[in-house]
């Protein structure tokens, strides 16, 4: 299943009034919760009921006052691909481990995991990088490309899925205290799971159509292989902490309610905003 850096799959859109969710749910105590905000904009108490914050590691809000309320923040690495705008563009392209473009995300270059120029460059520039600017820990993004590939051309891609282990592997052994979100990769995380502090499901219940632009339900099927897959990871390491990240119109305060009820249901903790990730989008109230 290919995904691109804020990943969906494909699935029938359906009204919320048909999902069915049961009850209501309540909103998280101030701080308690967590979000997604790749852009700049926000001033930095519009964050206050926010206590995980995961940020693009150049446009961001200034992470002083962030950290000041308490915050725990991530920044963003997408160590599946390289995107044309990061200053390691160049670098990585001449080594000649760029593959094809995401359709999803113009720009955005699936990468050979298995080089160890990029383990490398990874684990001694980019995490240390984001370390030095204020992050407390890092947010792995595009790790379903590997095992994608792998699974289109088991020939040419073979190794990638276990290349995308090795890679999240030596970052926590080369930095043993910082906390770690894993976005899906569901393949790897059998090996991973007790190697990150967090472990998120994106586009767990409700995704993003990017051909009809609109969000759309995940099948029975799909939904209910993440929810297991989520849940395994934690039986392996009982101080994982699950979390979920769906996408539905804000405006439908109801869809958005029965969201969250249903992800906390599942024993994650939840957000709902939209695909581009560029705003921020509170919970409503009961």
């Amino acid at each position: 299943m290919i995904v691109g850096r804020r990943a969906v799959t494909g699935g029938l859109l359906a009204g919320m009034a048909a999902l069915g969710f049961p009850g209501t749910s309540r909103a998280a105590p101030a701080g308690s919760g967590w979000a997604v905000y790749y852009a700049d904009a926000e001033p930095a108490r519009a964050f206050e009921p926010y206590g995980l914050l995961v940020l693009d590691s150049r446009t961001h809000p200034p992470l002083r006052p962030l950290k000041d309320r308490g915050k725990t923040l991530l920044g963003y690495i997408s160590v599946g691909e390289v995107e044309t705008q990061r200053p390691w563009f160049a670098k990585v392209k001449g080594w000649g481990i760029l593959d094809q473009e995401n359709p999803n995300w113009p720009g955005s270059f699936y990468v050979d995991v298995r080089d160890r120029r990029w383990v490398k460059l990874v684990v001694e520039e980019l995490v240390p990088a984001l370390l030095r600017d204020g992050f407390d820990g890092v947010f792995l993004d595009t790790l379903d490309n590997p095992p994608h590939l792998e699974r289109t051309d088991p020939k040419r891609w073979a190794g990638m899925t276990e290349g995308a282990a090795r890679l999240v592997l030596a970052i926590r052994a080369n930095w043993p205290r910082i906390p770690i979100m894993q976005n899906r990769a569901y393949e790897i995380l059998p090996r991973t799971a007790r190697a990150i502090t967090h472990a998120l499901g994106e586009s767990v219940y409700a995704g993003w159509d990017f051909a009809a632009k609109r969000p759309h339900l995940q099948s029975d099927e799909d939904y209910r292989f993440q929810v297991d897959a989520l849940k395994a990871a934690k039986a392996l390491n009982p101080q994982l902490g699950l979390y979920s990240l769906d996408y539905w119109d804000p405006d439908d305060l109801a869809g958005v309610r029965a969201l969250y009820a249903r992800q906390r249901a599942n024993g994650f903790a939840p957000y709902v905003s939209v695909v581009e990730l560029d705003r921020l989008v509170p919970e409503p109230p009961p």
